[in-house]
């Protein structure tokens, strides 16, 4: 069994053998994919755009490694540059497509409806239109609350927010989505 060693895969990133880099790197994506893949799906929806910017994370993380100094694990760097990629991504496509307010809700629920990798039920698909509701920060923070189970101290060091204004956030969210739910 290859059990995921944080120290012993950031020490071979830094060797100076690019097969050693590589072998490393490659145990990253393979332990990471699978969680960095649904923290952006909550965030953005579809299939092909998660695919996309769990690519463009992979590349980032590549390209930045000899800046990551391990002040922080691992998994809290990446799931920080997952959540930018996917905030910068869900920006600049507000930027491009110009749809009015009230039709976003109905643009979400679309989104989700005609993706053929959505297999939930009906209520899973409110809920996901309630979440899809939330400003992305709050919606970020009660996908990684909510689904991943992240805890609070966590969530700050990758949000960077005081734990305080996260428990708030995720209470206003839960709160919003509640409301959602109970009106349809």
């Amino acid at each position: 069994m290859n059990l995921f060693n944080e120290s012993e895969i950031l020490r071979d990133l830094h060797s100076s053998d690019p097969i050693v880099q590589k072998k490393a790197f490659e145990q990253i994506v393979r332990y990471y994919s699978e969680k960095l893949y649904w923290q952006i799906r909550r965030m953005v929806l579809s299939h092909e755009d998660t695919n996309d910017i769990l690519q463009n994370t992979f590349i980032k993380v590549w390209m930045s490694i000899d800046m990551f100094r391990g002040d922080a694990k691992l998994s809290t760097w990446l799931y920080k540059i997952a959540a930018n990629e996917s905030i910068t991504f869900i920006n600049k496509q507000r930027a491009t497509t110009c749809i009015s307010l009230d039709n976003e809700d109905a643009n979400i629920a679309y989104k989700l409806e005609s993706d053929d990798y959505f297999d939930g039920d009906e209520a899973q698909l409110k809920l996901q239109n309630a979440i899809a509701t939330l400003p992305d920060k709050q919606r970020l923070v009660f996908n990684m609350r909510y689904f991943d189970e992240m805890a609070y101290e966590e969530m700050s060091d990758v949000l960077g927010t005081s734990v305080g204004a996260l428990k708030a956030s995720y209470h206003h969210a839960v709160k919003k989505i509640e409301n959602i739910l109970n009106h349809d």
